[in-house]
């Protein structure tokens, strides 16, 4: 079995931390769109948009005027860490095409410390279709 560096085992402990949150959230921490809305509309939750820029049909998160969106492609995510919020408790929706590169960002967030991030299980577009369905004439 791998001997783990101090730096490794702090990162197992920070997920094992991450883990215990999540069982205590509905789908551990995945959401359908209604609840994604929620997340936005109720708690100001931070949305990021991870889609790799040639899957993006049309417009992004970000652009389709989802509030306190951002467009942060999975690819050059790091470029981003930045402008993640100070306040390790703020709601972050995690969004892209099928969850999938969704769910590793939410895994780093997780490490890093943030205790309430949600990935939505569903594709992005079907949120920026309801975000505008609520929000055009």
């Amino acid at each position: 079995m791998a001997k783990l560096t101090p730096f490794e085992q702090e990162a197992v402990e920070r997920f094992k931390d991450a883990i215990e949150l999540n069982k205590e959230k509905p789908g551990l921490g995945n959401v359908d769109v209604e609840k994604a809305r929620e997340l936005i509309k109720d708690l100001g939750a931070v949305v990021l948009d991870v889609t790799l820029p040639n899957l993006v049909e049309g417009e992004n998160a970000e652009e389709a005027g989802i509030p306190t969106a951002y467009y942060t492609p999975y690819t050059e995510f790091t470029d981003y860490i930045d402008e993640l919020p100070d306040d390790k408790t703020q709601p972050i929706l995690v969004v892209c095409r099928k969850a999938f590169f969704a769910n590793r960002v939410k895994g780093l967030l997780d490490v890093l410390g943030y205790k309430n991030v949600y990935v939505l299980a569903d594709d992005v577009k079907y949120l920026i279709e309801a975000h505008k369905a609520h929000t055009e004439g």
